[in-house]
């Protein structure tokens, strides 16, 4: 099946003046854990993550090969109940997979993920 795909909310940065209403929230969806995340990367991608349950739960993003054949999982991250967690922002190198999506997941429902992109 496929991935549950997120779409990034785009960081409005320190000089606009386009904060209207709604357009800085972030929105939380809750962990596909059988097919599990992806989201468009175009560079410099933060994950956030909130663990809504009472135990603690876990946070994986897949890296890929970069140009010198490291990778750099961030494997299985425990999150205690309640807590809130931020991973990146990720660039393009280690982190783009080859449909051009970043991909991560948890072990459980009850972690919420939200995406915020173009970053300076």
């Amino acid at each position: 099946m496929a991935r549950q795909s997120h779409t990034a909310l785009t960081a409005l940065g320190t000089k606009t003046n386009v904060y209207t209403a709604g357009a800085a929230v972030l929105t939380m969806t809750a962990a596909d854990v059988t097919n599990f995340e992806q989201v468009t990367h175009a560079g410099k991608v933060v994950v956030i993550a909130h663990n809504t349950g009472a135990s603690a739960y876990t946070v994986t993003v897949e890296s890929v090969v970069d140009a010198l054949g490291r990778t750099g999982d961030i494997t299985t991250y425990s999150m205690a109940a309640g807590a809130y967690a931020a991973f990146g922002p990720f660039d393009l190198e280690g982190w783009k997979q080859t449909d051009g999506k970043l991909y991560f997941k948890a072990s459980n429902v009850a972690v919420k993920f939200g995406v915020i992109a173009g970053l300076e």
